[in-house]
């Protein structure tokens, strides 16, 4: 649907806003952006995004979530804004770090949209996963390396079975995984403890695509003791899989080689 025919009239744009570079959106998402009444966004949306591209007068809101912290805006706040305004007769974009579909609370928004009878649009973005893996010079499917990804989470909340541990270390999918930063340490002794190959590397990229990115690449059997006493910059994302020792010759985005923050934490 062109966005040249979209009056302010009642809709809500879901958006994926990319992984951090403020170009990595797509023209439809940035149109949006440029003509909303309302934009509600992610911690993980560039600040420079928004500076550049939305329309003087709109009303930003800054909906931060971030594990464990107080100052996380909770779903049903941002559902409630999202019914708020759309019915306000207003255009409203709900932009997302990455993109709407991969690890977000998308589910919750839409359900909310479809029970209060609001038309909504999705738009998709460029994943952390796609991005991270881009401007760490590792293509997650390279021939002779990995014919397939899967995209994984692991925290808390999350227990998986011995059997699927088995599967994950003997797969030769590239495994990525969202959000599992605190628990990198149990994945790779499980992983270890099923067996994985030891030509298998693990990369750990901390704000990628902005311009404090940094790529750390370490063994699976050194893992634990590479990293003692490291502390990985939020947000990370990490890759595990032969597609790793590919970081060595086409990274092309050099380390910042420092441990400032690109997205302001939360409290």
């Amino acid at each position: 649907m062109s966005t040249n025919n979209i009056s302010s009239t009642g809709k809500v744009i879901l958006a994926g806003a990319g992984p951090g570079d403020p170009d990595l959106i797509t023209l439809k998402a940035l149109r949006y952006l440029q003509i909303a009444d309302v934009v509600i966004a992610d911690r993980l949306v560039s600040a420079e995004l928004l500076t550049r591209h939305v329309k003087p007068g709109a009303k930003v809101f800054h909906v931060g979530k971030q594990a464990s912290k107080n100052e996380s805006t909770s779903q049903e706040v941002i559902n409630g804004l999202l019914v708020e305004h759309a019915r306000n007769n207003q255009l409203v974009v709900r932009l997302k770090g990455g993109d709407v579909s991969f690890f977000s609370n998308v589910l919750d928004e839409l359900q909310t949209l479809t029970q209060h009878q609001i038309p909504f649009e999705i738009i998709p973005g460029v994943t952390a996963a796609s991005g991270a893996a881009a401007y760490a010079g590792i293509p997650l499917t390279a021939r002779g390396y990995a014919s397939s990804v899967r995209f994984l989470s692991y925290n808390q909340t999350i227990s998986w079975e011995e059997t699927y541990w088995n599967e994950l270390a003997a797969t030769e999918d590239t495994l990525v995984f969202y959000m599992s930063i605190d628990r990198l340490g149990v994945v790779v002794e499980r992983l270890l403890a099923n067996g994985i190959s030891s030509d298998k590397c693990i990369a750990v990229v901390e704000q990628a695509t902005t311009p404090l990115q940094n790529v750390q690449v370490f063994s699976l059997a050194g893992f634990s003791f590479e990293t003692e006493g490291i502390r990985f910059t939020s947000p990370t994302l990490v890759i595990i899989g032969r597609v790793v020792a590919l970081n060595k010759e086409f990274q092309w985005v050099p380390n910042s080689k420092t441990d400032d923050v690109y997205f302001t934490p939360l409290k």
